[in-house]
């Protein structure tokens, strides 16, 4: 049997990213439970994490957080997942109508 991959986002999800402007050049702390949150989830999935940002940056940032060692690979690529997670999603459940209202009502956790 095959372990299940999931994509975790890094801004709003693993750092601190809501409580400042975005600069491409510096990644924010690390989220508080983030750490245990990985640990647990590494057990049972395949984790890879999943940004836009400078790849080298967010290497640095995972290894200077001690992350790194829950991580497969780090990407920009959406690979074939069992799961993703991250801030600024819709899940889609099959209604257009819902969906077009969760997406005109959206606001990210960290800005409610």
């Amino acid at each position: 049997m095959s372990v299940k991959k999931i994509m975790i986002d890094l801004d709003g999800v693993l750092n601190e990213y809501g409580n400042n402007e975005f600069d491409e050049n510096f990644i924010p702390e690390i989220k508080q439970g983030a750490y245990e949150f990985l640990e647990e989830l590494s057990k049972n999935f395949e984790l890879y994490l999943f940004t836009t940002r400078n790849l080298i940056l967010s290497v640095k940032w995972l290894i200077r957080n001690d992350l790194d060692k829950f991580f497969k690979d780090v990407t920009n690529i959406k690979i074939p997942s069992y799961l993703y997670i991250d801030d600024r999603t819709i899940c889609f459940k099959g209604d257009y109508k819902k969906t077009l209202e969760d997406i005109n009502n959206f606001s990210v956790y960290w800005k409610k």
